[in-house]
C-alpha cells in the first residue's frame, strides 16, 4: 500500500479530495453568484458534472503543501495565498494557451497580474486554506475513512474523465462556431474556419453537435466563457448571444 502513497497521502485520498472539493467549490461559486448578482448561474467546469475543477485542484495542492507550512495561522494564510494564486494563474494561462479561452478575468480588480490573479482572491485563498486545514479537511478525512474509496471513486473518476473529454470537444465546437459565424479573427482562425466547414459538410456530425452542443446549452453551462482576438480584445461569448438567458433563475433583483 505504501507504493500507492505520495508523501503521507494515499492516492485514493487525493482523488477523494479532488472530487469533494470540486463539488464544494461549485456550491461556493453558486452561492457567491446568488449573493453578488442575485442569480443562480452555472459555475461548473465540466459540461455535465456539478464540479468546479480549480477548487479541487488547488485544494489538493494546498493540502499536500500544507504539511510544510502548517506552523501557525499566519504561515497557513500566506502559504494558502501563494499556492492558491499560483494554481489559479497556471490554470488561466494553460486554458488560454491550449483552448484559447478565458474562464475569468480580474483586469478590473486592483493589484491584479495579467487579469489572472488579484489581491482580493489571493486573500480569499489564504482564508480558505485556514478553514480547510483546521476545520474542513479533518472532518472530510473522517468521512472518507468510512467509505470504500476504490469502488466509489473509480466510478466517479471515470465519469469525470469522460466528462472532461466531452467538455473539451464541446467547447472547441462552440468556440469555433462563434469565431467563424461572427468573423472574430483569433490566432488560429483559418484552422477553425476549415474545421467549421468540414463539420457543416457532415450532416450527421452537424446534427449531433447542434443537438447536444448547441449555443444555448454551452452558454448556459459556461456563461462567463471568453476568448481573445488577434488585437488582444477579450470577448465575452454570451454578448454574442443576447437572445439566450445565461442564468438558470433570478433569485432577487440586483
Amino acid at each position: 500500500m505504501e507504493n500507492n502513497k505520495i508523501k503521507k497521502f494515499h492516492i485514493w485520498e487525493i482523488f477523494a479530495y479532488f472530487i469533494f472539493y470540486s463539488f464544494l467549490g461549485y456550491i461556493i461559486e453558486t452561492i457567491f453568484g446568488i449573493v453578488t448578482m442575485g442569480i443562480w448561474e452555472s459555475r461548473q467546469s465540466f459540461l455535465y458534472g456539478p464540479f468546479c475543477g480549480i477548487y479541487g485542484m488547488a485544494t489538493v495542492i494546498i493540502i499536500f503543501f500544507s504539511q510544510y507550512f502548517d506552523k501557525s495561522i499566519a504561515t497557513l494564510f500566506f502559504g494558502g495565498c501563494i499556492i492558491g494564486s499560483i494554481v489559479e494563474y497556471l490554470i488561466s494561462f494553460l486554458t488560454e494557451a491550449i483552448l484559447y479561452t478565458h474562464w475569468w478575468d480580474y483586469s478590473l480588480y486592483i493589484f491584479n497580474i495579467n487579469g489572472r490573479v488579484c489581491l482580493l482572491y489571493s486573500i480569499f485563498w489564504g482564508i480558505l486554506t485556514i478553514a480547510l486545514v483546521k476545520v474542513v479537511n479533518p472532518f472530510v478525512d473522517k468521512v472518507i475513512s468510512k467509505i470504500e474509496l476504490k469502488r466509489v471513486l473509480s466510478c466517479i473518476i471515470l465519469f469525470l474523465a469522460i466528462d472532461c473529454l466531452i467538455t473539451i470537444y464541446a467547447q472547441e465546437v462552440f468556440i469555433t462556431r462563434m469565431v467563424v459565424e461572427n468573423n472574430i479573427y483569433v490566432k488560429n482562425f483559418e484552422a477553425r474556419k476549415q474545421s467549421y466547414e468540414q463539420m457543416q459538410g457532415n450532416e450527421k456530425l452537424k446534427h449531433f453537435v447542434d443537438k447536444y452542443f448547441s449555443n444555448e446549452i454551452l452558454i448556459k453551462t459556461f456563461p462567463n466563457l471568453k476568448i481573445k482576438d488577434e488585437e488582444g480584445n477579450v470577448i465575452v461569448l454570451a454578448s454574442l448571444l443576447p437572445e439566450v438567458q445565461t442564468y438558470i433563475v433570478a433569485i432577487h433583483s440586483q
